[in-house]
C-alpha cells in the first residue's frame, strides 16, 4: 500500500489536520531516514503525552498492522543457537523499529528530579541515548513543558532530528524543532485528541515502508 494512501486517508477523517499534511510527510520521511542508517528514536512528554509516549513505542517496536516476521541471520541464528526454543522464537519474534520512551525509567528519572533538577529529567536521557542521526519526537499541548523543551534543546546539540507534537502555537518548542506538527487547537484534551491519529499515522507510514507488502 502506498503511503500516500495513509495520509490522504488521515485528512479525509480529520480535516483540520490538512493544516500539518506537509510536515507530517516530513517526519514520516525523517523517521524513514533515521532507521535505514541504523538510528534510533526518543520520545518524550508528561501527563497524556507521556502516555503517547509509550504508546508511540508500543508500535513501532512490534507489528502494528503488518506482520514483521524475523528473517536472515537472527532468524538462522536463533535456530543454530536454541534448537526447538531458537524455533519457536523464530517463529514468534518480530522485527522492530528501535525507540525508546524518556517517561519510562522511573528511578532515573526520579534521581535525576532529586539530585540535579526535574526539569533535566528527559535532557539527561537524552546525552545518554542520543546519537547524530537519531530522531526525538517532543510531545506537549502546549509546547511549553520545560522538560520537554530541554531534551530538544539537548538533541540539537548533540546533532538529532528533532520532531515536536504540539497544539497550534507551538508554545517554546517551535524555536526548536526541524519538523513542528502543530495541530489546530489550544485545549488540552482538544489537542490530545488529534495527537493520537497523527501519531498513529506517522507509525503507520514507517511500517509500511519497512514491512508493507
Amino acid at each position: 500500500m502506498e503511503n500516500n494512501f495513509f495520509l490522504e486517508e488521515l485528512v479525509t477523517r480529520y480535516p483540520q489536520l490538512v493544516a500539518v499534511k506537509d510536515e507530517i510527510g516530513q517526519a514520516v520521511a525523517s523517521l524513514i531516514n533515521c532507521y535505514e542508517n541504523g538510528g534510533k528514536v526518543l520520545i518524550c512528554g508528561n501527563g497524556g503525552s507521556c502516555s503517547d509516549s509509550d504508546h508511540i513505542v508500543g508500535e513501532l517496536m512490534k507489528g502494528f498492522e503488518n506482520k514483521r516476521r524475523i528473517s536472515g541471520d537472527l532468524k538462522k541464528n536463533l535456530l543454530v543457537s536454541a534448537g526447538e526454543r531458537g524455533a519457536y522464537l523464530a517463529e514468534k519474534l518480530q522485527h522492530a523499529l528501535p525507540a525508546i520512551s524518556l517517561t519510562a525509567h522511573t528511578a532515573l528519572i526520579t534521581a535525576v528530579a532529586n539530585d540535579t533538577d526535574a526539569d533535566l529529567i528527559f535532557a539527561q536521557q537524552v546525552v545518554g541515548y542520543g546519537n547524530p542521526g537519531d530522531v526525538i519526537i517532543g510531545i506537549s499541548s502546549s509546547g511549553n513543558s520545560q522538560n520537554v523543551v530541554d531534551a530538544l534543546i539537548t538533541a540539537k546539540a548533540k546533532e538529532m532530528v528533532v520532531i515536536g507534537l504540539t497544539g497550534e502555537t507551538g508554545g517554546k518548542m517551535k524555536d526548536h524543532c526541524d519538523i513542528l506538527i502543530n495541530v489546530p487547537g489550544r485545549r488540552t484534551a482538544f489537542v490530545q485528541e488529534l495527537h493520537l491519529p497523527v501519531y498513529h499515522v506517522l507509525c503507520l507510514m514507517v511500517e509500511n515502508h519497512f514491512f508493507g507488502k
